[in-house]
């Protein structure tokens, strides 16, 4: 039994009601990779015996504090992170031992609502080329920015422009993929119809070269990879390939994905699970309560997805074929709302709070980076 969850103007009781119905004797062993995991009433994935958690976090040290919505995280090739901050446009540099140093504050960044500075990356070839790339809400648009950095910023180039800006759903996520290309998330900034538009940059995970140009192979000959996405804020892949995207839901259902090259996921005509109809359905899914899902990184055998309403840390287990686990809690309601996470070069994660970001509850220290150990 699939359970179609559509959006509309009217209330989610029935949803709820009729997803309280499934319950977690429907799973059999297994669910690979492109197939939905069924849920409860709470949205509670149900287990798989095929992929048991391989990675234990250890007690977090706290790295670095006194931040300001620190939003995304990247690693430079002798282990220091780059770090934004969403609200000021700074960018930062902190070692291993917590030494932060102001890299620059980024130009044309306009900070408001869940806009600013958002997603950092730094070139697979940084030690020839010394490019990072930065996603930021701007005046009017999402803009992707190239520069060059050695002891400061320089070179600016917009590799892309266009990107529909709101004071919502701005998506802002940045990662090289295994393939050497830049993927990009955006959101939808709450004007649903764009997921669907092929024509618009909006609701879509994208594809590109360092020039902001479309990789070769991409599907629809521009840079659009997938679509149908509401707000994808975390993007990782395993030591298969497989790439995989966390998605804010509305009312009901926040999702985990596994993306493929030119697929429909289903916004704004679906949420959480879709059977069918051209639209691909998530590997599972959370009640929003339980996520808001942000950042996400892969370690130890398993996906690691930052909770930004959850407060806590979900561990994701996967199997060799990609296969996933119930998904484990960890460290819920200690630190408060998580932001990024980031696997670093020596194998621990970096994990980011955002208690400062107008939905949270500072606490003395907040917002801080946490390095916590995968056992």
């Amino acid at each position: 039994m699939l359970i179609r969850s559509f959006r509309s103007s009217g209330g989610t009781s029935w949803r709820r009601a009729l997803a309280a119905t499934v319950t977690a004797a429907v799973l059999v062993a297994g669910c690979t990779p492109g197939t939905a995991e069924r849920v409860d009433g709470n949205g509670t994935p149900s287990p798989l015996a095929s992929a048991l958690p391989q990675g234990t976090p250890s007690t977090p040290r706290t790295l670095v504090e006194g931040l300001t919505v620190p939003w995304a995280i990247a690693f430079l090739p002798g282990g220091d992170a780059l770090v934004t901050e969403r609200d000021s446009a700074r960018l930062l540099r902190v070692s291993s031992a917590g030494k932060t140093t102001p890299v620059g504050v980024v130009e044309g960044v306009s900070a408001s609502g869940e806009g600013g500075l958002l997603g950092v990356a730094v070139s697979p070839k940084f030690t020839q080329d010394h490019y990072i790339f930065v996603y930021f809400t701007a005046a009017t648009e999402n803009r992707i920015v190239r520069y060059r950095y050695d002891t400061g910023l320089t070179d600016a180039t917009t590799i892309l422009s266009g990107i529909p800006k709101g004071s919502i759903h701005n998506g802002g996520r940045l990662a090289f993929g295994p393939d050497g290309y830049l993927y990009a998330s955006t959101g939808e900034t709450g004007d649903r119809h764009l997921a669907q538009a092929l024509g618009s940059l909006g609701g879509k995970i994208l594809r590109m070269t360092m020039d902001g140009k479309a990789a070769p192979g991409n599907p629809f000959q521009n840079v659009i990879w997938s679509y149908g996405h509401r707000n994808v804020q975390g993007m990782a892949w395993d030591p298969s390939g497989r790439m995989y995207a966390s998605e804010f839901g509305q009312n009901t259902y926040d999702e985990v994905n596994l993306i493929k090259k030119g697929k429909n996921y289903g916004w704004p005509q679906v949420e959480g699970f879709g059977g069918g109809d051209g639209y691909v359905d998530p590997l599972l899914t959370w009640s929003t309560d339980e996520a808001s899902p942000s950042g996400m990184a892969y370690a130890g055998g398993s996906l690691w997805v930052a909770a930004l309403r959850g407060t806590r840390l979900w561990q994701i287990p996967l199997s060799g074929d990609g296969r996933v686990g119930r998904p484990i809690a960890r460290f819920e309601g200690r630190y408060g709302r998580l932001r990024a996470v980031a696997a670093s070069p020596d194998g621990t994660l970096y994990v980011s709070t955002s208690n400062k970001d107008g939905r949270g509850s500072p606490k003395k220290g907040d917002d801080r980076i946490l390095v916590i150990p995968i056992q």
